[in-house]
């Protein structure tokens, strides 16, 4: 993996750094009207993650032939809202600008487990936000968007950082367990702040 890991370095830097910024930028600029955003972010995806990604084996082989064209979420954006039927109405604002070629609902398989939830989309990258100076070879195709709300995003982000840390053991039955206690917790949450809210607004 270190021919990957040294192309990914350089794109990374050269090309992905600057086009998320200018991507950051643009949906800043759509959304600046729109009530209950709480925070807009655009990053590249880490030089770490990316080569943890293009080593995944699939039926004993690698998941991406050519990880650096297939990995859809080279380029990764958030907004992150209040409740969680701001989520659908800001989906549909985003959507307006973009031509998406997936959009999912992010959920645990069944549905009496608790775990991540969110809703991704992956959209093509609009030629606007990439500079002249990056050479066209870099950029890529799409992006990832996830839309979430405040308790989604605090989830995720804990969870993420407890559960995937490199090099650690991973968690036993109980500690998954009381992380799906969490994630019951945080949904738990979201659906009380929106039926509160939206009996207020219905007021």
């Amino acid at each position: 993996m270190t021919s990957v890991r040294t192309e990914y370095t350089k794109r990374h830097d050269e090309a992905l750094g600057p086009i998320a910024n200018k991507l950051d930028e643009y949906l800043r600029s759509l959304l600046v009207d729109v009530e209950r955003v709480d925070r807009i972010s655009t990053r590249p995806k880490s030089i770490d993650r990316f080569v943890a990604k293009a080593e995944i084996m699939k039926d004993g082989k690698l998941k991406y032939d050519e990880p650096l064209h297939q990995i859809q979420d080279q380029i990764g954006a958030r907004i992150i809202t209040f409740y969680t039927s701001d989520v659908e109405r800001i989906a549909e604002i985003v959507l307006k600008y973009f031509r998406p070629i997936e959009s999912r609902n992010v959920v645990p398989q069944k549905e009496w487990e608790f775990g991540y939830f969110g809703k991704h989309h992956i959209l093509l990258l609009p030629m606007d936000v990439v500079s002249e100076d990056v050479d066209d070879s870099m950029r890529p195709a799409c992006f990832e968007l996830q839309i979430k709300t405040l308790f989604q995003h605090a989830w995720s982000e804990a969870n993420h950082d407890l559960g995937y840390k490199p090099g650690a053991e991973p968690l036993n039955p109980d500690e998954n367990r009381q992380l799906a206690f969490t994630s019951a917790q945080a949904w738990g949450a979201d659906r009380i702040f929106n039926e509160l809210f939206e009996k207020r607004m219905q007021g």
